[in-house]
């Protein structure tokens, strides 16, 4: 049973697809949190959650504060779920029906201080470095970027605008964090 764990929702239960999704465990979610928390990536962010799933990390996100939520998730199962779980709640949440790729070709329409990318294990990495790579037009100067896959998956290939801050496991889950490099300006002589 997914519940979500802390915030204005603390303790509801999501419902979550039959199949086709693996929700992020409430353990889980707790020290990422409590992490994301401690560093000021939650309250008042805009948060992205891409390949969302069941929605536990967004709707986790609005229930703890977030000034603006954005999940993208390409089966409509998930979708439905996401949608039906933001109004039991009474979450309010933005829900594309769309594939990541597709949603991050598109132009910026807002920038995101907190970003999640929980891809299906599946996913290859080539394919979630070309994520990362579409994913930076989307970002605050400051963001946070976490990657969360399988223990046995490699590190991400962070662009070249992401420098990787944290690592952490929980059992068969690893998260990575990595936040946007600060610019370099040049000083005159």
């Amino acid at each position: 049973m997914t519940r979500i764990v802390s915030g204005t929702a603390k303790g509801r239960t999501l419902k979550v697809p039959a199949n086709g999704t693996r929700p992020t465990s409430d353990r889980v979610r707790e020290a990422l949190f409590s992490r994301l928390d401690h560093l000021g990536y939650v309250t008042d962010c805009e948060v992205l959650d891409l390949y969302a799933g069941s929605g536990a990390l967004g709707l986790e996100a609005a229930s703890r504060g977030a000034s603006f939520v954005q999940l993208v998730e390409h089966a409509k199962g998930a979708v439905n779920a996401i949608r039906e779980n933001s109004r039991t709640l009474g979450l309010d949440v933005v829900v594309d029906n769309a594939k990541v790729e597709t949603w991050l070709a598109r132009e910026p329409n807002r920038r995101f201080d907190l970003v999640f990318l929980d891809p299906p294990y599946a996913l290859g990495e080539e394919d979630l470095a070309r994520a990362l790579q579409l994913l930076t037009p989307h970002l605050e100067h400051d963001a946070m970027v976490v990657v969360e896959r399988s223990s046995r998956s490699p590190e991400p290939t962070w662009p070249a605008q992401l420098e990787r801050e944290d690592e952490r496991s929980w059992g068969d889950t690893r998260a990575w964090s990595a936040v946007v490099r600060p610019a370099t300006t040049k000083v005159e002589a």
